[in-house]
């Protein structure tokens, strides 16, 4: 491809950190929700889960992506939060082997391991964010997008699934162990992206004057404000990943490995839009696109939760990866197309207060309603307010309706 051709090297660094770091995120994600589950048996103790990373990442964001748009080194941050996350991992790894805290405690361990990567979080989309546009060129962005988007899918089937076998076929320590190496991995390929980054503005602003400078920029503008509300809501109320455990456990009645599969349908489904998007990138109606793919995201999750078979499930599931994966793509597309340089960093960081976080808002979200509602309810609950979202976006949002992606160019 012409991307690999012109900018193989750093392109490839930059992809490898992140597949890196998608890896060991995600086994970490199934090992600590299996762990919470078998101490706790209760839904909404998984979704504290989501509530324990969203508090430090929102109090962070803001501040790290000032830091990314402000200080010279992007790869220095990147690098930082994989060691960071590293560090999370070894934690586990030390629970898990009973050399720290004990049964009484180990979840108040987990819970403040898990606070620990939200802060490390806050810093990694606005550092790959912002060397993803000093890589590549402008006329890229979409296609680069696409690769993009299908290396980090192929981390989230990769992740739960050596997350899965891992817990089921040898232990917890085993799975927290990998991640840690992981870890590592992505530091290494961060810190050896060769690359002329841009010197910070000689005039830079105090921090909450550059804080407050993004927060307007994203706010006045119609398209990027109502597609990153768009997604934020329908993850918010559609995510059913936080509650995939109790489905394993209670319906299912099958082990860590059908858990694995199923945090790994979705981005079966995402991986295949992903590739097939890095040749066929959507210009024409890119809003109601948009949109479509949202509201199919919803009915898809609305499957998933009448199933009572688990291969139907599966299948739901892959349904909201494919939707989901056209709409992260777009959603990544636009973000670049319509942000100017010296912001990237800080709109970055908003979209990942707007989208990151809401995957763990999602999961307190939909623990708690699991326990209000019961946990199918929920889940069905979830879909129907993706739809409605989808509705409310259409009628406030006419521009992003009608968006063309060559209007941003």
């Amino acid at each position: 491809m012409e991307i690999f051709s012109r900018h193989h090297h750093a392109f490839l660094k930059l992809l490898s950190f992140r597949v890196f770091m998608v890896l060991a995120y995600q086994i970490m994600a199934v090992a600590v929700g299996w762990h919470i589950y078998e101490i706790t048996h209760d839904t909404l103790a998984l979704g504290l889960i989501g509530l324990a990373e969203a508090i430090p990442y929102f109090a962070c964001a803001l501040f790290a992506g000032h830091a990314v748009d402000h200080f010279y080194s992007r790869r220095f941050f990147g690098a930082l939060s994989a060691i960071t996350l590293a560090i999370n991992a070894l934690t586990l790894t030390a629970l898990s082997m009973g050399l720290i805290g004990s049964a009484e405690n180990a979840s108040l361990w987990i819970y403040g391991s898990i606070m620990l990567t939200g802060i490390e979080r806050a810093f990694i989309a606005p550092s790959y964010s912002t060397l993803f546009a000093v890589i590549l060129p402008r006329e890229e962005y979409a296609r680069a997008s696409g690769i993009s988007s299908s290396v980090f899918q192929a981390g989230l089937i990769i992740g739960p699934a050596i997350g899965g076998l891992l817990v089921g076929f040898a232990s917890k320590t085993a799975a927290y162990s990998i991640a840690t190496l992981f870890c590592l991995c992505a530091a290494i390929a961060m810190w050896s992206l060769k690359i002329k980054e841009p010197p910070p503005a000689l005039d830079s602003p105090p921090v909450f004057t550059s804080i407050a400078e993004g927060l307007r920029f994203v706010y006045s503008n119609q398209i990027v404000l109502s597609a990153l509300s768009l997604d934020m809501f329908a993850v918010l109320f559609g995510g059913a990943t936080a509650m995939l455990p109790a489905f394993i456990h209670d319906i299912y009645r099958l082990g860590p490995e059908g858990l694995g599969i199923l945090r790994a349908a979705p981005a079966v489904g995402a991986i295949i839009t992903g590739l097939w998007l890095t040749r066929h990138p959507i210009n024409l109606h890119a809003g109601r696109w948009l949109l479509g793919v949202v509201a199919g995201f919803g009915i898809s999750i609305i499957g998933f939760g009448i199933s009572t078979y688990f291969w139907v499930a599966a299948a739901a599931l892959l349904f909201s990866g494919i939707f989901d994966g056209i709409s992260m793509v777009m959603r990544t597309t636009i973000l670049q197309l319509a942000t100017p340089d010296a912001m990237r960093g800080r709109v970055s960081a908003i979209n990942g207060i707007f989208i990151g976080s809401s995957n763990e808002l999602g999961a307190f979200e939909s623990g708690l309603a699991a326990r209000l509602l019961g946990l199918v309810p929920s889940v069905i609950f979830g879909g129907v307010m993706t739809l409605t979202v989808v509705g409310i976006t259409a009628k406030l949002a006419p521009k992003l309706r009608n968006l063309e992606l060559n209007h941003l160019d």
